[in-house]
């Protein structure tokens, strides 16, 4: 777990890289009592750390069958990482020890911190102290330590069962309990790691500060992170864009989806914005792939190492074609394919006459290709059909279902001669070829052994989390395509706005209600409804007369955010007689209400057309995030939202307003008028500028609804609230 004391300042890379690759290890509070201490040293032994690997207890006595030394200062030679298992009130004292004997960096281990409350917040803030006088690094406390696959230094509180399986994922967990289970379903699975750390409490080194050094690590192709809370927002997004930009995926899993500790925001939007959502906003946006379970963590980062591993680069593009030996397997794939957004083309013809010389005719020769339980008798038959389809110039890429062998069978050449096969038509087609089981199960150590002999690829445990992994590789990929032809950044907003442009002070914590804040709106190129202030019955009808009938009044007042539950809105109305009751309901509604009046607002009624709901609201981790959906009085009903992180170019709130459920409304259905939504965007845009320029004073800025007419776009009405 994370702890509330992280520090907020990042360590030197050069300080994290050191303690990831020590050439000594000095183990302090070596007991044979401690499970902790049999495990971490068993690891190192075990997966032959190529130092010395040092032992330290009180009492000097043989601990493991090995020497051990009374006190850091008695060791023999010098050591880079200190391994810390006393007792949580020996801490401080042993940290000094460490510190002066020059050992640059410590895990530990040891927990009694800020997870348990003041007492220990108060003493790990007292160890990050003496560790930034005295230039020591630490990872924990509260956590297991770290593994170094690719280097092959084990210095993890926990039994590693063998295999260690060395690859290009490198794991990043918040969680020290979850990190162990991380580690065998990636070797039930195939994949190897290349480091995989327990980040403990965070107390020093973070959950950024590894991902810096997984960034930079050439043994690292995919990043995969265990999240519990991103401390540091804005390095995690620098980083992000950085990995993006290298080719290097992010892959996390971020926990915490409930809203019961969300803040209440006062307007529309902040029920439609949830931290949550927010989250999933800010990774689309950086190009980190979010996943809901930790199968699909690794089995999503396998994925894409196996295929940056072997072609070089992203998949080309969502156009799959599947052979399989099922019938179901073939359906599950098309429903599953459907969800994940890939599609499943139709062979050409000349693909088509291919399959039949080689599918049994009973057989299916669309896509997907069922060559049926006829693989009993011919076992070159998926290998047959896969040769038949992979050049199909409608596909970017295949999936071959197919499972590595589980059990030894009393003559393994043929099998192995079989999968070798297979694997040399894997490398010699000029198109991505994935191979995925049909259910969850795991690899065994023959099937393992088959894969290494051949060269086989990773293989993508079941139809459900295979699908579910493509589906976010060839999200991935299009992202980072984009990003990699990606135009400048939108170009700043402005400067912050002066007093002067705000049109007179601004209360913090208040709101500007309807009229206010739509002549604010209106006067940083927002377009805005007709709209007359009235103070008397009278002025109300006047007002009607100049804007011309039908006409819409409403209630004038602070302190009233949705003036439609209370009775505060009048519509239709056609006549002075009409105006004059309209105004006198809605003021004598405001005044039931408590709220402090100052009249009524009397604009032009608009009938018809598209109600969008167009709101900003500050995230506190995030910053500014733009929410665009349909709106109205429906809003909450309809949840049809998008989110972009700001800034945000005319190009991305085009986008999100294309993936709305209802974009279909925008093309003029039934009879409709069509949309402009190069004009919709124009004024999306400058509410979003207008926001970025307000910067941290606003908390939100919503306009519901903004009515969409064929080319004309009005504000309806507005509510900006100030932090």
């Amino acid at each position: 777990m994370t702890s509330p004391l992280v520090s907020t300042v990042s360590s030197n890379p050069g300080q994290v890289a050191r303690l990831f690759n020590p050439r000594s290890i000095a183990l302090i509070g070596a007991t044979d009592k401690s499970r902790w201490s049999w495990s971490t040293f068993g690891n190192l032994q075990l997966h032959e750390f190529a130092g010395p690997v040092y032992l330290v207890n009180p009492r000097g006595i043989p601990v493991h069958g090995q020497q051990t030394y009374p006190s850091v200062a008695d060791l023999p030679g010098p050591v880079d990482l200190a391994f810390v298992m006393v007792p949580t009130p020996a801490v401080l004292s042993v940290l000094a020890e460490v510190a002066d004997a020059g050992i640059p960096s410590a895990v530990l281990l040891t927990s009694g911190f800020a997870e348990v409350g003041d007492a220990g917040a108060e003493l790990e803030r007292q160890v990050v102290e003496l560790a930034r006088r005295r230039g020591l690094t630490i990872l924990g406390p509260n956590g297991n330590g770290y593994i170094n696959a690719a280097a092959g230094i084990t210095p993890y509180g926990l039994a590693i069962d063998p295999p260690l399986l060395r690859g290009p994922v490198g794991v990043v967990l918040q969680s020290g309990a979850l990190a162990s289970a991380v580690l065998t379903f990636a070797t039930s699975r195939n994949v190897g790691v290349s480091l995989l750390v327990s980040m403990g409490n965070e107390s020093m080194v973070s959950m950024t500060d590894v991902m810096r050094y997984l960034v930079d690590d050439d043994a690292t192709r995919v990043i995969a992170l265990f999240i519990e809370s991103v401390r540091r927002p804005d390095e995690f997004l620098a980083l992000a864009r950085e990995a993006l930009a290298k080719g290097k995926p992010v892959v996390a899993i971020k926990v915490g989806r409930s809203q019961a500790g969300a803040r209440v925001a006062k307007a529309h939007t902040g029920s439609l914005v949830g931290d949550d959502a927010v989250v999933d906003a800010v990774f689309r946006r950086s190009g980190v792939i979010r996943v809901d379970s930790l199968e699909d963590l690794i089995i999503t980062a396998g994925l894409l190492a196996d295929v940056l591993s072997r072609t070089g680069g992203p998949l080309p593009g969502a156009r799959f074609g599947f052979v399989t030996a099922s019938g179901g397997a073939s359906e599950i794939i098309a429903d599953r394919a459907e969800d994940e957004g890939i599609e499943i083309p139709e062979f050409a013809p000349e693909t088509v006459q291919r399959l039949r010389r080689v599918v049994p005719p009973f057989g299916a020769t669309q896509n997907p290709v069922d060559v049926t339980g006829y693989i009993l008798i011919n076992r070159d038959l998926l290998r047959n059909a896969l040769a038949a389809v992979h050049d199909d110039p409608s596909l970017d890429a295949l999936v071959l279902v197919s499972d590595l062998p589980r059990a030894v069978p009393p003559d393994p050449a043929p099998i192995v001669e079989m999968y070798g096969q297979t694997s040399e038509l894997l490398r010699s087609s000029s198109k991505p070829i994935i191979v995925m089981g049909n259910t969850l199960t795991e690899i065994t150590a023959f099937g393992r052994e088959v894969a290494a002999q051949t060269g086989y690829p990773g293989v993508l445990g079941g139809i459900h989390h295979g699908l579910t992994a493509l589906g976010r590789a060839v999200r991935w990929s299009e992202v980072y395509r984009a990003a990699q032809g990606e135009a400048s950044p939108p170009a700043a907003p402005g400067p912050d706005l002066t007093a002067l442009e705000f049109g007179g002070p601004v209360q913090p914590g208040s709101s500007w209600s309807e009229h206010r804040a739509a002549v604010f709106l209106a006067a940083h190129g927002v377009p805005v409804v007709p709209s007359t202030l009235v103070a008397g019955p009278e002025q109300a009808a006047e007002a009607a007369a100049a804007l011309g009938y039908p006409v819409v009044v409403k209630l004038a007042a602070d302190g009233i955010e949705h003036k439609s539950d209370i009775g505060g809105v009048k519509v239709g109305l056609g006549n002075a007689a009409e105006v004059l009751a309209a105004y006198a309901d809605v003021v004598r509604a405001g005044i039931e209400a408590g709220a402090d009046v100052h009249g009524a607002l009397v604009q032009p009624q608009r009938t018809g057309g598209i109600e969008l709901l167009v709101g900003i609201v500050t995230d506190p981790a995030w910053g500014q995030v733009l929410a665009v959906g349909l709106g109205g009085v429906w809003v909450e009903i309809l949840r049809d939202t998008a989110l972009s992180v700001l800034p945000a170019g005319r190009e991305q709130i085009l986008a999100s307003l294309k993936s709305l459920r209802g974009a279909r409304l925008f093309d003029g259905a039934r009879g409709t008028e069509k949309a402009d939504l190069d004009a919709v965007a124009d004024a999306i845009a400058s509410a979003a500028a207008l926001a970025q320029r307000l910067g941290d004073r606003l908390e939100t800025l919503e306009i519901n609804p903004l009515l969409v007419r064929g080319s004309q776009v009005e504000a309806l009405d507005a509510l900006i609230t100030w932090r």
